[in-house]
């Protein structure tokens, strides 16, 4: 199995021995794997991906609500040439490869099959229902190939579940094996299993339930030929998550995939969050210019790697967060910093457990690892409405199990 996008090679170049080259980049097909930027239990499951995914590009200036379809052409495009997942949203993402396989009759290179295999989840709105589609696409050969006896058979299943109780139920069927000819007159038609996780299962406060969903296929040759390439292969897995969590606004809860996804802020001028925007630039790309004095300073959030995580319920370090930049802001700007209706702006957010008092609340956590600025007031809203109206829109819950980033153009 290949990327996607990958060049394959025609049976000369195979002939004169590219088959050990292509035999390298087809590898990280064969064992469960993950993309990276999984938040929660299930980054603990399977093996890192070598390299990012492809994230699809951030609106800015509003925070429309994300995108929760995806086409089978979305997702190849999506996926491009080197890329095995494609994250577009919290609810829209996909998994994808290409089976090449050079068969051999009597001993000789007689022919080649090839053809793209996806699996693609949906999330609806405000819905618990999460849509696996598994594609097959893209199908084509070459030389002699008896392809009405190469049969082709999908499946789908969940791997693992925290809490380890949970039960996830699946509906819709997933088709038997099927030959390489019907598939290709059937390319516009996947195959849909919906899982949905009840509520009731999950943590104690959120009610939250994650899961491990795998595609696999697994092809059985055709009589008398022998293939040069892989039989069976399981695409990069798909995370969903439910829960329940009251204060994002859905009383019967819903479902999101485990993917960490960035707030974007914008520096353009007439982007209502720009001051704020250029202040967190600032903390990332010049972060001792910034006050509180650190040489050392490296805030979190600025990629998957460091997320920031949602602070709900714990209001007293919130508050505390907040009146520790409100202090500082008074310490380094002067106790009429506020003049002019201005007002602190912090960074790392006060809604974060990685906000100005996080030192206070964690052993080891550096000191004066944050940024603050006297900015309008106007300006410190509109951002901080934005980042409300992105937490909710994505579903994103308290806690080290979610988070974050932040990106700044």
């Amino acid at each position: 199995m290949l990327p996607v996008g990958r060049r394959l090679p025609s049976l000369a170049d195979l002939q004169r021995g590219a088959r050990t080259a292509l035999s390298r980049s087809g590898g990280g097909f064969s064992t469960s794997q993950k993309a990276v930027g999984i938040v929660g239990p299930a980054a603990s499951f399977g093996r890192p991906a070598e390299e990012t995914a492809a994230v699809a590009d951030t609106p800015t200036v509003t925070y429309p609500a994300p995108s929760r379809t995806m086409t089978p052409d979305e997702c190849i495009r999506g996926l491009g040439t080197d890329k095995k997942f494609f994250i577009k949203s919290r609810y829209a993402a996909c998994s994808g490869a290409v089976f090449f396989t050079v068969w051999s009759k009597n001993n000789q290179p007689s022919g080649e099959t090839q053809f793209v295999y996806l699996s693609i989840g949906t999330i609806a709105k405000d819905s618990r229902e999460v849509r696996l589609t598994q594609y097959f696409t893209r199908m084509s050969k070459a030389g002699e190939v008896a392809t009405s006896g190469l049969m082709i058979k999908p499946a789908v299943k969940v791997s693992k579940t925290w809490p380890s109780t949970a039960r996830v139920g699946q509906s819709g069927t997933v088709p038997g094996a099927r030959s390489f000819d019907v598939l290709a007159r059937q390319q516009a038609t996947g195959s849909t299993r919906s899982l949905n996780a009840s509520s009731g299962q999950g943590s104690v406060r959120d009610d939250v339930i994650s899961a491990v969903a795998e595609a696999s296929a697994t092809i059985t040759p055709p009589p008398g030929y022998r293939p040069g390439g892989e039989l069976s292969g399981t695409l990069f897995f798909l995370p969903p998550r439910w829960d329940k969590a009251a204060y994002l606004k859905v009383p019967a809860g819903a479902a999101a995939f485990s993917y960490a996804v960035p707030l974007h802020y914008s520096t353009k001028q007439g982007a209502p969050e720009k001051a704020v925007a250029e202040h967190i630039k600032t903390a990332f790309t010049a972060p001792g210019s910034t006050r509180p004095a650190n040489r050392a300073k490296n805030v979190a959030g600025q990629s998957p790697a460091v997320l920031l995580n949602r602070l709900y319920y714990d209001s007293a370090r919130r508050k505390k967060n907040r009146s520790t930049a409100v202090a500082t802001c008074k310490r380094e700007f002067g106790t009429g910093y506020a003049a002019g209706g201005k007002e602190c702006d912090e960074y790392p957010f006060a809604t974060t457990y990685q906000g100005c008092a996080q030192s206070t609340y964690e052993t080891g956590a550096a000191k004066d690892n944050f940024s603050v600025k006297a900015l309008l007031k106007t300006d410190n809203g509109n951002a901080g409405n934005l980042l409300g109206q992105f937490m909710t829109l994505n579903r994103i819950i308290d806690g080290k199990d979610d988070g974050f980033y932040v990106t700044v153009s």
